[in-house]
């Protein structure tokens, strides 16, 4: 079964990151079954705690706090070594045409947020016409993001309305 197609969810409110991460992991992988809510639940749990602690795939890491949810240098280190490529963390918020154009072409993960702060992350499916495909871990769902939303910070599916930071394969 297609771990799109499953409606797996992040856990808790902090671990959209982790989700991402391992939801990653599984379409990296199609060989690979869907896990289980359970299974998955376990995986993102497990998958926060390492990426929130300070050696964290085989680097040493700024310590973060779990309660803030998941820092983008970790998710890096995690996609690189998902992927085996180097990733770069972008600033989106002032460059969301660029981000949008990287995202679109070679997929990665997306922060989103308010003004003030970012609060969520999304992964962004490689190869998308009309808009960045986005698995949205909170709802478990495929959402789609259209290229005017990223770029004028009005994103009406991603949870929040504005983009952040981009974490993608380096170019």
């Amino acid at each position: 079964m297609d771990p799109l197609a499953a409606r797996l969810r992040q856990p808790d409110p902090r671990s959209c990151g982790a989700a991402s991460v391992v939801m990653a992991r599984l379409v990296r992988d199609p060989a690979t079954p869907a896990p289980t809510p359970e299974q998955f639940r376990s995986d993102v749990l497990a998958c926060h705690r390492r990426l929130t602690a300070a050696h964290s795939s085989g680097r040493w890491q700024v310590p973060w706090p779990r309660a803030l949810g998941t820092p983008p240098w970790a998710v890096r280190h995690e996609l690189e070594a998902v992927t085996g490529r180097e990733h770069v963390v972008r600033l989106a918020r002032w460059s969301p045409e660029a981000s949008y154009d990287v995202l679109a072409a070679s997929g990665g993960v997306l922060y989103v947020g308010s003004r003030a702060l970012p609060r969520h992350v999304l992964l962004v499916l490689p190869g998308a016409a009309g808009g960045l495909r986005c698995y949205q871990p909170s709802r478990g769902t495929v959402v789609v993001l259209p290229r005017e939303q990223l770029v004028e910070g009005r994103l009406t599916d991603a949870g929040w309305p504005r983009a952040w930071f981009a974490v993608t394969p380096r170019t």
